[in-house]
């Protein structure tokens, strides 16, 4: 695909993220800032979740206390010090995921929703 006169002129062409074929494929300019959480970073949040439940100062009958979340943030930060988890979003968003995905191992199990599958 040619410049635009324009473009010729000022001398710009495609960002170095769009590729110019044939047909127009356009590169995602923004990429994710999704977080990919290592094995290891799973396991040390569930083990703190744990010994934070264990400890019970930030328990009520069956959910955490309103500041657990910073609590969990500075006890991995002793774990896992180069991991740079925030309360919010990283911790909040991967204990949503886990809390999803436990409900539908749940489920699955508990003969909820299937027939005989555990």
């Amino acid at each position: 695909m040619s410049l635009d006169p324009i473009e010729a002129e000022l001398g710009e062409g495609l960002p170095s993220n769009v590729r110019d074929d044939d047909e127009p494929n356009i590169v995602n300019i923004h990429p994710g800032t999704k977080r990919k959480w290592v094995l290891k970073e799973d396991a040390a949040l569930v083990a703190c979740m744990v010994d934070l439940h264990n400890v019970g100062t930030f328990n009520t009958n069956t959910r955490f206390k309103v500041d657990y979340l910073n609590k969990l943030e500075m006890m991995l930060e002793k774990v896992l010090p180069r991991a740079m988890l925030k309360a919010k979003p990283n911790l909040e968003l991967k204990i949503r995921t886990l809390k999803r995905d436990w409900a539908i191992v749940y489920d699955m199990l508990s003969g909820k929703y299937n027939n005989d599958f555990g």
